[in-house]
């Protein structure tokens, strides 16, 4: 069983810093991130990942504030909620999100789903 906490701040971290190091440090070297799934291909590897994380639509830092609630986890699968608040003008976008942790805590498989607050 993962710590849900601990990544869950390591990914904010990440999202914060936006450096690749801290995002690889999510990850398994060949994780699967689906965003928008069954709409998008997958970024898979920590490359392909870091790529679209960090590219040319990454959120600053200063632009957002996030707040999540652990769902429910079955073994190495974790379920979480979160609640995205833009502070430039976007909308608040509701999540929800399913990380398959690998056995050293990192995600092999992470997707998010998301939708608009009008």
């Amino acid at each position: 069983m993962s710590d849900v906490n601990s990544w869950m701040d390591l990914y904010q971290r990440a999202w914060t810093s936006n450096e690749p190091e801290d995002i690889k440090a999510l990850f398994s070297e060949d994780a699967v991130y689906n965003t928008r799934p069954h709409d998008k291909e997958a970024w898979r590897g920590h490359e392909a990942i870091v790529n679209e994380w960090t590219g040319d639509s990454s959120d600053k830092p200063e632009d957002w504030t996030f707040e999540w609630t652990l769902l429910g986890q079955d073994g190495d699968t974790a379920f979480v909620q979160g609640l995205t608040t833009y502070l430039n003008g976007q909308p608040a976008y509701d999540n929800l999100w399913v990380i398959r942790f690998a056995e050293d805590g990192r995600a092999r498989e992470f997707t998010e789903w998301y939708m608009a607050r009008k």
